[in-house]
């Protein structure tokens, strides 16, 4: 599903980037472009985050 339309990242792309270590919104921000445009999605790309660090 996609959480970012301006960037295309979908929770896959978030979930990769957690993955690879990224923890904080920020760095997901400047990891995929996730919430650099018009900001909509930042709330469900920090939830996304949330539940892939509890699958670890």
């Amino acid at each position: 599903m996609y959480v970012c339309i301006c960037h295309a990242i979908t929770e896959k792309d978030i979930q990769k980037a957690t993955d690879q270590g990224v923890v904080s919104l920020q760095e997901l921000s400047q990891h995929t472009g996730v919430g650099t445009q018009c900001g909509a999605c930042l709330s469900h790309s920090q939830e996304v985050m949330r539940r892939c660090r509890r699958r670890l």
